[in-house]
């Protein structure tokens, strides 16, 4: 007695590694094509803050879409690789055979740094390297002149309002009430 199976999914030069038997009708998983060419990674990187009142900075450098599994991530901070701090995670296998993989980075961003994530793969001429700065002192010198532009134009429009209410005040004689008997 023999056995014949149909393809119905999947990619007929990996049939014979992946054929499940079973009792009756076979079954085959559909099995996605594997790129053949390297896959390029995606590089992000997200600030976090895990207590409001901690000076600490959680970064996380998130590489996806790569093939194959092989790559090459670190933290720099100014330039220099970061080793303290820092915690890979395990590179994970996306539906379509591409990889993603986060990297965190626990710091206290003083300013001034800047922080990059730095990726190197098979699929990259040169590794890509993608930069993080703390907010920009700018923006909170920004705030700081809106903050004082504000509280003396405050101080302008109450000195100019109270300046006549008070000289109305004084060039009116105030007249006591009449004494009822």
């Amino acid at each position: 007695s023999s056995v014949s199976c149909e393809l119905v999914q999947g990619d007929q030069s990996r049939a014979p590694e992946r054929l499940l038997f079973r009792p009756g009708p076979c079954w085959v998983p559909h099995v996605p094509p594997s790129p053949s060419p390297p896959a390029k990674p995606t590089v992000t990187i997200s600030p976090t803050k895990t207590d409001p009142g901690s000076p600490n900075t959680i970064l996380l450098c998130t590489v996806t879409g790569f093939y194959p599994l092989e790559i090459d991530v670190q933290w720099l901070k100014n330039g220099r690789p970061e080793k303290e701090g820092v915690a890979f995670g395990e590179g994970l296998q996306t539906g379509d055979w591409t990889y993603q993989l986060q990297v965190l980075l626990e710091t206290q961003p003083q300013r001034g740094d800047v922080y990059a994530c730095k990726v190197g793969h098979a699929s990259l001429e040169a590794p890509v390297t993608v930069q993080w700065e703390p907010r920009s002192s700018n923006a909170a010198k920004s705030k700081l002149w809106t903050g004082a532009v504000g509280t003396v134009l405050g101080g302008v429009f109450l000195a100019g309002g109270l300046s006549p209410y008070l000289k109305n005040k004084k060039a009116t004689p105030i007249q006591q009430p009449a004494l009822m008997n």
